[in-house]
């Protein structure tokens, strides 16, 4: 499967962003979507992750309560709304999926070009 990020873009501290990662095929039940994202000179690190067949949902403790994904199984597209941005939110935001839960981007595949999403005034 290939994924491919958008929505990305420049928006103020307090600010909100929907990106959506678009999957070229049915994502499998059993499988796992993770947004994960890469802030300037760190490592890649987990977001959000949702279980395509039950819609069970996994987040980060940083982004619990203002961060939420969701999925559109007619359009094989996952979401993360992004609330109350930071300018520490300021990363590249890729969407990746996996055969198991897993906060590890090293259990990921099907890495997407990832979209940018930076927070400033």
């Amino acid at each position: 499967v290939q994924l491919q990020a958008s929505g990305g873009g420049l928006v103020q501290p307090g600010g909100s962003l929907r990106l959506s990662c678009a999957a070229s095929r049915r994502i499998f039940s059993s499988h796992i979507m993770g947004w994960f994202r890469q802030r300037p000179g760190k490592e890649r690190e987990f977001v959000a992750a949702i279980r395509w067949g039950t819609g069970a949902t996994y987040y980060a403790g940083a982004m619990k309560g203002r961060f939420t994904i969701s999925g559109d199984k007619a359009r094989n597209t996952v979401y993360l709304q992004m609330n109350s941005l930071k300018p520490e939110d300021t990363a590249l935001y890729s969407c990746a999926t996996a055969t198991s839960y897993s906060t590890s981007p090293l259990e990921y595949r099907s890495w997407g070009q990832g979209t940018q999403v930076t927070v400033s005034s």
